[in-house]
């Protein structure tokens, strides 16, 4: 077996065993980037030779993770590296700090190996929307791999990282995780820091782990997770070891089934699928029933409008003035403005901030905006209540398999449509984890999500750990790399 098969807790063991250095990881890494590269397009900035140099002097004292490489989305700004968010607009833009995340990581002797390409500014559900290139979902090369965080997916499956960290605004970890059979954790909101992420909606971005198994998800969270005074929304609490919870066993686990994602707009085969790992449950000893999120249809309007909202404020920023896309083609000040943004932004980002500029207009805040927060109220109400009874969810993570490249990118509807499963969990600020649990008829992975009370991932990753251990996707399921 390469070493770049194998899984980041794998890869510790052998450095602990002195059975190879974190050059010869990186070197095998490197070589398969270079095979597989320019299949998938996963990347927006490659670093290797950077890492290699790095690698020579790791201090393997530092942390058991130190010499292990890592791909980060590029909405995470890293020092010195082009941060670009995929868009024309920061084409050029090198960061001159260290987001929060990349710090930690830093700290820990984790050595980035590049930036992972995505939808533009976050906004989309399959990278198709990049500025820069479309990636490729390794399952099959003509399907999206998902998004917004589809590079860092895409990569994690196609073993040109060992790990990689994305964004979740509506279930861009955790869809793109899903469609490309890797495991993928949206931490609970306020649990890791948002310094340094180039912020899409703030109340409901967070970082989180796209890894190859649940032991990796949780052997990250422990390094990104944790208070930060940068980060406002950052929670004060007691650090956690996540590791921890990585056992089998889900016989105390009462879990709840919202009915209201498995009916019309699933996918049959992804339901099929879901129903089947409930059995798997009831069998290893969980108290599993049917349950009913009365709010479930109104969290996509919600969503859609708040994230608009507030993509249209934070997108302001990017004026041409100060740093930045600067058009040449200008008379005044006002054209500088209009010029730039027109030249620099792609489709689906003018068309999220015509939208959120519009709901937060004088005439329509009332009726569209200031209602969605009171519907944001009740859907965190829902989710308490039946969280009073449940230890976590089950629902799909998306409603379909991977689609072809083009199938919805002209139709921002039924795009929209791929976040269903994901977003309440956004509005809610809770934690979640997409892990896979099967394939569909033409051997293309499905995802099933766990949804847990907010600050227990502990609870969503001993389940999700259990369940992986049963089916064992990975031995048994593999990317083809097909057309």
């Amino acid at each position: 077996m390469e070493l770049y098969e194998l899984t980041v807790h794998e890869l510790i063991e052998k450095l602990d065993k002195n059975e190879v250095t974190s050059e010869d990881i990186i070197k095998s890494y490197s070589k398969r980037i270079e095979e597989k590269e320019k299949d998938v397009e996963a990347f927006v900035t490659t670093t290797t030779d950077k890492a290699l140099d790095e690698s020579k002097s790791v201090n393997r004292t530092k942390s058991k993770v130190a010499g292990i490489p890592i791909g980060l989305k590029d909405n995470l700004c890293t020092k010195g590296v082009k941060t670009t968010c995929s868009s024309k607009m920061l084409e050029n833009f090198i960061a001159p700090y260290n987001a929060t995340v990349v710090e930690n990581l830093k700290n820990a002797g984790i050595i980035s190996i590049g930036k992972m390409n995505m939808d533009e500014f976050a906004m989309g559900s399959s990278t198709e929307y990049s500025t820069f290139k479309t990636t490729k979902n390794p399952w099959n090369l003509s399907t999206v791999p998902g998004g917004s965080s589809g590079g860092s997916a895409a990569a994690v499956a196609s073993d040109m990282v060992p790990w990689a960290l994305g964004s979740d605004t509506g279930g861009s970890i955790r869809q793109p995780a899903s469609l490309c059979g890797v495991v993928g954790l949206k931490p609970t909101y306020g649990l890791v820091s948002r310094y340094g992420l180039v912020a899409f909606a703030s109340s409901l971005d967070q970082i989180g782990p796209i890894t190859k198994d649940v032991t990796d998800s949780a052997i990250l969270l422990n390094i990104i997770a944790g208070h930060d005074e940068k980060d406002s929304t950052s929670v004060d609490m007691p650090k956690k070891d996540y590791t921890k919870s990585l056992v089998k066993d889900v016989s105390k686990f009462t879990i709840g089934v919202p009915k209201e994602f498995l009916g019309e707009g699933t996918n049959q085969e992804v339901r099929k699928s879901i129903e089947k790992a409930i059995e798997k449950y009831k069998e290893l000893g969980a108290t599993v029933e049917e349950c009913t999120l009365d709010v479930a249809n109104q969290s996509l309007a919600t969503y859609y409008i708040i994230a608009c909202a507030e993509a249209s404020s934070n997108l302001g920023r990017f004026d041409g003035i100060r740093y930045g896309y600067r058009t040449k083609n200008y008379n005044s000040l006002n054209d500088i403005f209009i010029n730039s943004r027109s030249e620099a932004f792609g489709e689906e980002v003018k068309r999220r901030i015509i939208l959120g500029t519009y709901v937060l207009s004088s005439g329509y805040y009332d009726a569209y905006y200031k209602k969605a927060q009171k519907v944001r109220t009740v859907i965190k109400q829902e989710f308490e209540k039946l969280f009073k009874k449940y230890d976590f969810l089950i629902t799909p993570t998306s409603p379909t398999v991977a689609y072809k490249i083009g199938e919805k990118s002209n139709n921002p509807l039924e795009m929209y449509l791929a976040d269903l499963c994901t977003v309440s969990v956004n509005i809610a600020g809770l934690p979640g984890i997409s892990i896979p649990c099967g394939v569909d008829s033409s051997g293309l992975p499905i995802g099933l999500q766990l949804i847990g009370h907010p600050f227990e991932e502990e609870t969503i990753l001993q389940a999700a750990y259990t369940y992986e251990q049963e089916i064992n996707f990975r031995e048994n399921h593999k990317p083809e790399f097909k057309c």
